[in-house]
C-alpha cells in the first residue's frame, strides 16, 4: 500500500490511492478490513471513480455536435493522477482538472474534486464537479466501492443480504455482451431485501434505474459488523461482482451505460447532467461501519 494517503480516527482508518482518487482500504480499530481483497484472478479494482461517463458507450464512441469522440468504459478519471490539495488527520481532498490529453476525448474544461472525511465510524465521500468553461458541461459520474464479501466475521457468503430503506419492486436492467443496457427482467429483490448469491451476477451487473431508496445496509445475518450506505444525490444503483470473487460492489450512479439503441447526442444521453457555466454539482456517499463492539 505504499503511496496511499491515510486518514483516520481512533475508530476507523481509510487509505486512498492518488491514482484515480480511489479508496483502497477501510479498517476499523480491531484491524478488520471492509474493502475488497482485490484478488487479481477476478478484478483488481477497489473503488474507482467513474467520470465523465458511467459504463459503456455504443461502439466505444459518443457523438457531440456532429463529431465523434472515443471514451473507454467508465471514462478516464479512474486512470488519472489526482492532485492532493488538502490533507489533515481526518480529511483529505484530491483534484483533477482538464488537460490536453482529456480534451482530446472530452472537449471541456472541468474541475473534479473528491473529499474524504472520517467522522467516528463513518467515511464521508463527496464528489464535486465544477464547470469553469463558457458552455454547459455534460457529464455523468459514479461511485464504485467494492466491499468485502463475506464481511469480517460475517460467516458464509450466502448469509449476506442488502436491505433497502424502501421496498424496491420494479424490474431491474441488464447489459448485453457489449456492456449496453439491453433488457429488463423481474427483480430478485423481495420487498426491501436482496439475498446475495454469486449466480445473480452471471449476466453482469444488476441495475436499478427507478430507485426509491437512498439508503441501504449491507449485512450478514450472523450479526457481524455491517456497512450502511447512504447516497442522497444519485438516482441509479448498480450491484455487481464477478461470480466467485471476494467482494460485492454497491455503486450509486449519476448516469448509465448507453442504451443498446441509443444514437443521439451526448447531451441527450440518459443520466447526463448538463451543468451550467460557473456552477458546481455535488454528490455524496456515506459509508458507516456498524459493529457490536
Amino acid at each position: 500500500m505504499s503511496g496511499l494517503v491515510a486518514i483516520g480516527t481512533s475508530d476507523l482508518t481509510a487509505r486512498i490511492n492518488p491514482l484515480g482518487a480511489e479508496l483502497w482500504s477501510l479498517v476499523d480499530a480491531q484491524g478488520r478490513e471492509y474493502m475488497t481483497d482485490a484478488d487479481p484472478r477476478f478484478w483488481t479494482g477497489h473503488a474507482p471513480v467513474l467520470f465523465p461517463i458511467v459504463g459503456e458507450l455504443r461502439g466505444g464512441m459518443y457523438s457531440l455536435d456532429g463529431k465523434e469522440y472515443p471514451l473507454t468504459r467508465h471514462g478516464f478519471a479512474r486512470r488519472s493522477h489526482f492532485e492532493l490539495v488538502e490533507h489533515r488527520d481526518d480529511l483529505t481532498r484530491f483534484r483533477l482538472t482538464d488537460s490536453a490529453e482529456t480534451r482530446a476525448v472530452y472537449p471541456f474544461a472541468f474541475v473534479l474534486e473528491l473529499t474524504f472525511r472520517i467522522d467516528g465510524m463513518r467515511l464521508k465521500l463527496e464528489a464535486s464537479v465544477r464547470n469553469p468553461g463558457d458552455a454547459p458541461l455534460p457529464f455523468s459520474f459514479g461511485f464504485h466501492p467494492a466491499f468485502a464479501w463475506p464481511l469480517p466475521d460475517g460467516g458464509e457468503k450466502l448469509a449476506h443480504q442488502i436491505v433497502f430503506a424502501c421496498d424496491e419492486p420494479l424490474d431491474i436492467w441488464r447489459l448485453d455482451a457489449n456492456g449496453l443496457i439491453a433488457h429488463d427482467e423481474s427483480s430478485p429483490i423481495v420487498g426491501d431485501r436482496l439475498s446475495l448469491r454469486p449466480e445473480l451476477f452471471e449476466d453482469d451487473a444488476m441495475i436499478l434505474d427507478d430507485l426509491r431508496s437512498r439508503h441501504l445496509r449491507y449485512e450478514s445475518q450472523s450479526g457481524a459488523p455491517r456497512i450502511e450506505v447512504a447516497f442522497p444525490d444519485t438516482p441509479y444503483l448498480g450491484i455487481w461482482q464477478k461470480p466467485g470473487a471476494g467482494y460485492i460492489c454497491i455503486e450509486p450512479w449519476q448516469g448509465l451505460a448507453d442504451d443498446a439503441d441509443f444514437t443521439g447526442d451526448f447531451r441527450e444521453k440518459r443520466g447526463i447532467v448538463n451543468l451550467p457555466q460557473g456552477e458546481v454539482h455535488t454528490m455524496r456517499v456515506d459509508m458507516t461501519v456498524v459493529t457490536a463492539d
